[in-house]
């Protein structure tokens, strides 16, 4: 397949994705209304190898942060105020808790969630907090960890600290020059992971699959 036939394919993706959504509203606007429902839009995972990222590095199967960030769109009219940007750090475990929240219903105590309600930040009720959030992939044996603005991360038997508020791109390995911050961040995830069930051993990605993907 030629780079122009992808973009061709990609560019027709695009224009699906655009009308989908565009049904999904007109059914909001037909059935309870806008005032009445919260609609979020979201990925999965980072981009693939087409996908605009700028300005961090990686890709989907990676623990780099173009591997993590991905866009959430948020709607409820008359609850979250147009146009309104969030800084806050979220990942998409959050969605359980916002989402009963917006329905009024209260998660069941003895199934604790793993995520938090967003809703307070979102309409500005609240301030912006800091986060502590855990990732773990059996491909490359990736481990990281996001504390507030600092980040280890795992691949293989490489360890990195980065701060990536200051560095977003993740160029600047701090390890060396921070080494108890590092060995603080790496105790905290193994402490995170031996409350998890392991990790099946068929949780890989066989390198034909990814290639297939990827390009």
């Amino acid at each position: 397949m030629t780079e122009g036939g992808n973009t061709r394919i990609y560019g027709e993706m695009m224009q699906s994705l655009d009308a989908g959504i565009g049904r999904v509203l007109d059914a909001v606007g037909q059935g309870p209304g806008d005032d009445n429902t919260l609609v979020v839009f979201t990925s999965d995972n980072g981009g693939e190898r087409f996908s605009k990222i700028w300005p961090f590095v990686g890709r989907k199967f990676d623990l780099l942060e173009g591997g993590l960030r991905v866009p959430q769109i948020c709607r409820w009219s008359g609850r979250i105020a147009p146009g309104r940007i969030t800084d806050q750090v979220s990942i998409t475990m959050d969605l359980t808790a916002t989402c009963l929240a917006a329905a009024g219903v209260v998660p069941d105590p003895g199934y604790p969630l793993d995520g938090v309600d967003l809703l307070p930040v979102l309409t500005g009720r609240a301030a912006e907090f800091e986060r502590t959030l855990y990732w773990r992939m059996r491909h490359r044996y990736q481990r990281a960890l996001r504390r507030g603005g600092w980040k280890y991360l795992k691949v293989a038997d490489n360890e990195y600290l980065f701060d990536i508020k200051y560095d977003p791109r993740e160029r600047g390995d701090l390890s060396k020059k921070q080494p108890d911050l590092l060995a603080d961040l790496r105790k905290q995830w193994e402490d995170w992971d031996r409350d998890m069930l392991p990790l099946p051993t068929s949780a890989v990605v066989p390198m034909s699959n990814l290639s297939a993907m990827l390009w």
